[in-house]
């Protein structure tokens, strides 16, 4: 886990944003359900970017030329934006007007970019606007040690009302039997190379060939053989979650099939590039963000069944 570097409470008041904008939500319809597919259990070099996470979106930002008759309400209609998230990226937008022929950044999604005060970690940002830390992380490219950062989301008071979520928690275990965790969820380093990374899920130690179970009811959604996660079934459970089971031995599902908890979706393997040699299922759990589907940790979903 990264160490948290201490410091007073003041040095970081006036980066703070107000009371009334300390919890970011985002207008955006969220990502494809395959974006981002990189796992972010891959090890990082420090102040370097890791190439199986997301391209951090500071380095993805559009070149748009304001053409006749075009608004800054209109521009950010057209990319699916606030106009609030324009102007923060634009200091020639402060005065309210776009000028003909004048350029702007246009960034993937609402947000603003922040410089972080030196020393500060990635939990010192989280605290600061009230964002998981873990999604701060992986949208900005899974750097150690940022300097500026896209922080998501804007101000905004939801005028529909949001469908109940019903979630009680995943009903089933992914192994038959419950299983020691080979590799947890979250920081961890690297006994060799002491090199700090970010795990997405847990890595449970399973002979191969031992048969790999839904945890809820859903849909399989992809099957198929994605870098280093090597063989992966996703399964969409509804409500803006799904689970991952990855480095699998082969398939038993298919894609657009429907599962019931409990049932074989393939079987453990050692495909892709595991992060322990023992033979094992990675498997996380993912939630629906306005940036993506962002890993959770599973020990909080998973029931509490006897072996």
């Amino acid at each position: 886990m990264l160490k948290i570097i201490s410091q007073s409470l003041s040095s970081i008041k006036n980066w703070q944003l107000t009371k009334n904008h300390s919890i970011f939500s985002s207008v955006l319809v969220f990502i494809s359900i395959l974006v981002p597919l990189s796992p972010s259990f891959a090890q990082s070099s420090p102040n370097s970017l890791d190439p199986n996470c997301p391209v951090p979106v500071l380095s993805r930002l559009q070149r748009h030329k304001v053409a006749s008759g075009e608004t800054i309400a209109s521009i950010a209609q057209r990319y699916k934006l606030a106009p609030e998230t324009l102007i923060k990226f634009n200091e020639n937008l402060s005065k309210g007007k776009a000028r003909v022929g004048q350029i702007i950044l246009v960034p993937p999604f609402n947000g603003m970019k922040s410089t972080v005060p030196k020393g500060a970690t990635w939990q010192d940002i989280a605290k600061a606007y009230g964002i998981r830390s873990d999604l701060l992380f992986e949208i900005n490219g899974c750097q150690k040690n940022p300097t500026v950062v896209f922080i998501p989301g804007v101000s905004w008071t939801p005028t529909a009302q949001k469908p109940k979520d019903t979630y009680l928690g995943l009903t089933s275990y992914p192994l038959p039997a419950i299983a020691k965790i080979g590799l947890d969820y979250g920081w961890q380093t690297n006994p060799q190379t002491k090199q700090t990374f970010f795990h997405s899920g847990v890595d449970l130690l399973a002979a191969i060939d031992t048969p790999v179970l839904a945890t809820a009811d859903g849909t399989v959604i992809l099957v198929s053989k994605e870098g280093p996660y090597g063989f992966l079934v996703v399964v969409d459970h509804g409500q803006g979650r799904q689970t991952r089971y990855a480095q699998l031995n082969r398939f038993q599902v298919a894609i657009g099939q429907s599962v019931k908890a409990g049932e074989t979706l393939g079987f453990v393997g050692t495909t892709g590039r595991p992060d322990i040699p023992q033979s094992h299922l990675h498997f996380e759990v993912r939630f629906q963000s306005p940036v993506g589907w962002v890993a959770q940790d599973p020990k909080l979903h998973l029931p509490k069944v006897k072996s």
